[in-house]
């Protein structure tokens, strides 16, 4: 799909967000301003030293919520954002929006990126740019998006077809994964800066009269960066804790033996070593209170898929397309295929990691049985 290349002031991406999984019932959790989000040029304020902004997108997401934290630097104060969105004209007139808006006397101070994926860093060059300021992320997220911005080719690398292969698609759908080209992660990514400011766990990043601590965790991205501040009650959780809908752990290419769900599953027991009564601030959805329900239920939500998978497994061998019934509650299609591939290779490979599971290959196929 052809895209315009931006400028400064004008990004532009005809592309659409990827989807999640809907996840199970939220039941339990507490929406402190219900479904209200502020509006376009808008900012609401929600606790001492943070802002919410929502920037819409096309696709079934629909937004990203925009976190602006109080900050001061030399040249006094302002604010700090957190996630910017994707490299869109739509995202980047809430932006202007916003500029022309609430926020039209006050600065950007330093842009960080919870993790990699374009909705969160796909404008944060262009906010850097535009304020001349830093970027902030964890190491582990930006060297993989420097790598996946510069893996640009014409052809679909043979071991992507392989992999593809291997999970149980046919020639036709093979042929069709070739033929749609490679390195689109580039294009709805704004030019990012250079250098980084590394943020890693444990870190505490002092913004004015605040202080936000630095939680990681991992399986959804490489090393995504969640920030505690513990004075306001205050979790920015980004995709590793959302409200309704569950984040996508998926195998990748460029590490197919990784067990990402597992990731996921201990990065969950770390966070339910926070307190259960913070205000959790998501990148999608919205704000709300009952963090140990929500973990637990993203917990035992995996743990009932492994033993669907494994119980089914114990019946007779599966590829891995065989697994969608047992995980996904939506039927699977060319807009989500690649995301539940990814994912069903991940509990999968999580049943191998966790000697529940076995595989053969035949004729370039995963065959999956009970252990």
């Amino acid at each position: 799909m052809a895209t315009q290349t931006p400028d400064a002031d004008t990004p532009d991406a005809s592309l659409t967000a990827d989807e999640s999984f809907t996840a199970t019932s939220s039941a339990g959790l507490t929406y402190p301003w219900g479904d209200f989000a502020p509006g376009q040029g808008q900012v609401h304020r929600i606790a001492e030293g943070i802002s919410w902004a929502r920037i819409p997108m096309p696709g079934s997401l629909g937004h990203i919520n925009s976190w602006l934290l109080d900050d001061e630097d030399a040249a006094g104060a302002g604010y700090a954002v957190v996630d910017a969105g994707m490299l869109l004209k739509e995202c980047s007139d809430a932006w202007k929006a916003l500029f022309a808006g609430d926020l039209a006397d006050l600065r950007v101070t330093r842009v960080l990126g919870t993790h990699l994926h374009p909705d969160h860093i796909g404008l944060a060059g262009w906010l850097c740019k535009r304020f001349e300021t830093e970027l902030w992320m964890t190491r582990g997220e930006w060297l993989t998006a420097r790598m996946l911005i510069t893996d640009v080719r014409d052809d679909v690398p043979p071991a992507y077809i392989a992999m593809q292969r291997a999970a149980g698609w046919g020639d036709d759908v093979l042929a069709e994964m070739g033929a749609r080209g490679w390195g689109r992660f580039g294009k709805m990514v704004f030019e990012m800066p250079l250098s980084f400011r590394r943020m890693q766990a444990g870190d505490v990043l002092e913004m004015g009269k605040h202080r936000w601590d630095v939680v990681i965790g991992s399986g959804h991205s490489p090393e995504h960066a969640c920030l505690l501040n513990a004075q306001s009650g205050v979790l920015v959780s980004g995709d590793q804790v959302l409200p309704r809908i569950s984040s996508n752990v998926s195998v990748h290419l460029s590490e197919p033996d990784a067990d990402p769900l597992g990731e996921w599953l201990d990065s969950i027991d770390r966070l339910l070593g926070l307190p259960g009564d913070l205000l959790v601030c998501p990148a999608h959805g919205e704000p709300f209170k009952g963090l140990h329900t929500r973990l637990r239920a993203l917990r035992d939500e995996h743990h009932r898929r492994l033993d669907d998978v494994h119980a089914k497994l114990k019946e007779t061998p599966l590829r891995a397309v065989d697994c969608f019934p047992l995980l996904f509650n939506r039927p699977i299609g060319g807009h989500n295929r690649d995301l539940a591939t990814g994912e069903a290779i991940a509990h999968l490979n999580r049943l191998m990691a966790d000697g529940r599971a076995q595989r053969t290959l035949t004729d370039g196929v995963y065959w999956y049985q009970a252990a």
